[in-house]
């Protein structure tokens, strides 16, 4: 998914630079003696002009070699110091701002952690890391070189400007004039250059994006022949990107010549004036040579104003990126107040629940609308419904992946929202269907599902998951799986993430069809393992087969967001159509949201016997003592 750009605001560069100062503060000390360093170093330039008017009058006036030869150990001396304080102020900033960027970089990865997966579900992965690279660096660049030498050269053009006019005051007046045409240059250029730079950074994060995508989905791109789509896309973007580089380009162009243009014309104008009073002998020939080498010495300090302001506000849209994703709230420890505590309300109990993706359109009808479940302590409830039907995202909202936009989840009588999430977490464990692994080991991949678990816990856990075959690896446990552990095949790698979630023995776990990848006589072997484990714990269970539905004590029907029925496996075989079609595995279409049958779909609970309670049914296992085992 792309992120839709949003074209700058009107907005102050210096307001959205000075955001950076928590980070800069630390290190303030040595940049602002880097400043004074660097601005030290210009001066002593302003310097070698009135050095050369003392020879020019003096030494080179009076025939005197000995004087002239001095007069050159004090240029060389003085360019000797500037180019050593120019190096010193180098070696001030090099360290503390490459740790500006490294806490900056820190503090997005922690902050990219804690926000809710709402977020990620809208971010561009490709977006997310330009600004943590691309961005950064940026902002790293500006510290060191454009922030110091906006102060330094505007020092030195000050200055430089005060030595001209106490020089020869009517030839500094001609060297001003192109100061308010300067401006109004400047002006009008950053107003363009922030938007043609916010373009471009955004165009960086779309290429990554695909470049991205394409790394981690080589797979599919080979594996259909895609390779030439997938390049003609990517040289679509590149070819946007190269348009509005080219732009900014041209802009960096016309600011250049037009500051470069007009000082020239300046200088041109004050060598013919002060030429003609030498002639005329109001001027000596000394000052004039002073004069025109300070105003040339000038002519960096202007002419750098243009990529100096280029490079400022790519770095103030870079800081602009960097806090959009740092301003996005971060997931609350606590949520709404909640209810006290029902002792008496053990297990897992879903009262009421609405959910509503939060990017979803006004109006639109829920995911899931007033869910009313009750999984007691020590049962195992399966989740089965057609696709569409809202069964995953009634797990993700257990362990607070999303928030429930209505209603409450209470586990042993306990809402879920008041309870910090790193405990919440500690209490339910979850295996998704689509098993994500890490670049790192074995065993780190499993034992991530517990902290503080050790070897006993990770060989307990591998034999649950029937994930023996980690033995058999190059360096057992150890061996690295690669990146989204691809090196795997697809149920290794879902008997590793059914590992992870059992690790740590957690009083609830969350399992989202974690046996779909599994040949028939691994699913039979890991069913026999698993079951001793949900004899120890609260389970829901997200299933699409008889095999994976047999693990639970009772099922729970979802269609249209809705839970329509609950009983045992047997109950709902008998009594309802619906699930006796979704069980009978529909071989002849989709489902009864897919619109492909021909017969009519059954309604839900169309053959319900009368006067049962869908949340409690008849024949139902009575519920289990609290903290007992089955």
């Amino acid at each position: 998914m792309r992120q839709e750009h949003v074209e700058p605001k009107d907005r102050s560069a210096v307001r959205s630079l000075l955001r950076l100062w928590p980070y800069v503060k630390p290190v303030r000390a040595r940049l602002f003696g880097a400043a004074l360093v660097a601005v030290v170093a210009s001066c002593l330039g302003l310097v070698i002009p009135l050095v050369l008017k003392w020879i020019v009058d003096g030494p080179v006036a009076d025939a005197d070699p000995g004087g002239v030869w001095l007069g050159a150990l004090y240029l060389l001396l003085l360019g000797i110091a500037e180019a050593v304080l120019f190096g010193v102020r180098r070696w001030m900033v090099a360290r503390p701002l490459a740790g500006v960027e490294a806490s900056m970089r820190a503090d997005l990865y922690r902050h990219l952690q804690r926000l809710p997966v709402a977020f990620h579900d809208r971010w561009p992965s490709g977006q997310l890391l330009s600004r943590g690279t691309t961005d950064l660096m940026m902002i790293r660049m500006f510290l060191a070189f454009p922030l110091t030498f906006l102060l330094v050269n505007t020092t030195t053009i000050l200055a430089g400007f005060v030595v001209l006019l106490f020089q020869e005051w009517t030839l500094g007046l001609v060297l001003l004039a192109p100061v308010i045409p300067l401006v109004i240059i400047c002006s009008a250029f950053e107003t363009k250059y922030a938007k043609v730079a916010r373009r471009a950074q955004d165009q960086v994060g779309d290429l990554t994006t695909v470049v991205e995508e394409s790394v981690l989905g080589i797979r599919i791109i080979k594996g259909f022949g895609r390779h030439r789509s997938q390049s003609d896309a990517f040289r679509a973007l590149a070819g946007k990107l190269r348009t509005t580089e080219l732009g900014k380009a041209r802009l960096l162009a016309w600011i250049w010549t037009l500051i470069t243009t007009l000082p020239e014309i300046a200088i041109g104008a004050a060598l013919v004036f002060g030429t003609i009073e030498v002639a005329d002998g109001g001027l000596s020939a000394g000052t004039l040579v002073a004069f025109l080498s300070t105003a040339l010495a000038l002519r960096w300090p202007v002419e750098s104003i243009g990529f100096l302001l280029a490079m400022s506000q790519e770095a103030a849209t870079a800081t602009e990126r960097y806090f959009e994703v740092m301003d996005a709230a971060e997931e609350e420890d606590t949520g709404r107040t909640a209810a006290p505590a029902d002792p008496g309300a053990g297990g897992m109990v879903f009262e009421g629940v609405r959910f509503r993706y939060p990017d979803a359109e006004e109006g639109s009808a829920p995911v899931l609308d007033r869910i009313d479940l009750h999984v007691r302590p020590g049962e195992t409830m399966a989740l089965v419904g057609a696709t569409g039907s809202g069964k995953t995202t009634l797990t993700s909202l257990v362990p607070r992946l999303y928030e429930a936009t209505a209603g409450r989840i209470t586990l042993d009588g306990e809402d879920i929202t008041a309870m910090p999430r790193a405990r919440l977490r500690e209490l339910v464990s979850v295996a998704f269907e689509e098993p994500t692994l890490f670049s790192a080991s074995v065993g780190e991949n499993v034992l991530m599902g517990a902290e503080g678990a050790g070897e006993e816990e990770l060989l307990r856990a591998l034999s649950v998951a029937q994930a023996d075959f980690v033995h058999e690896l190059p360096h057992g446990t150890d061996t690295e799986v690669g990146e989204q552990g691809l090196s795997l095949s697809g149920g290794q790698r879902q008997r590793l993430a059914l590992a992870r979630a059992v690790v740590g023995r957690p009083r609830f776990l969350v399992l989202d069809d974690p046996l779909s990848a599994l040949d028939v006589h691994t699913e039979a072997l890991v069913e026999a393992a698993l079951r001793q484990v949900l004899a120890e714990t609260t389970a829901v269970v997200v299933a699409h087969r008889p095999s994976t539905v047999m693990l639970a004590d009772r099922v729970a029907l979802l269609s249209g967001g809705r839970v329509s029925a609950v009983g045992t496996h047997q109950e709902l075989l008998r009594t309802n159509a619906e699930y006796a079609w979704l069980m009978s595995g529909a071989a002849d279409g989709p489902g009864p949201s897919g619109g492909e049958r021909d017969e009519p779909v059954p309604e839900s609970g169309a053959e319900a016997l009368p006067g049962t309670d869908l949340t409690e049914p008849l024949g139902a296992k009575a519920p289990a003592e609290e903290g007992s085992t089955r």
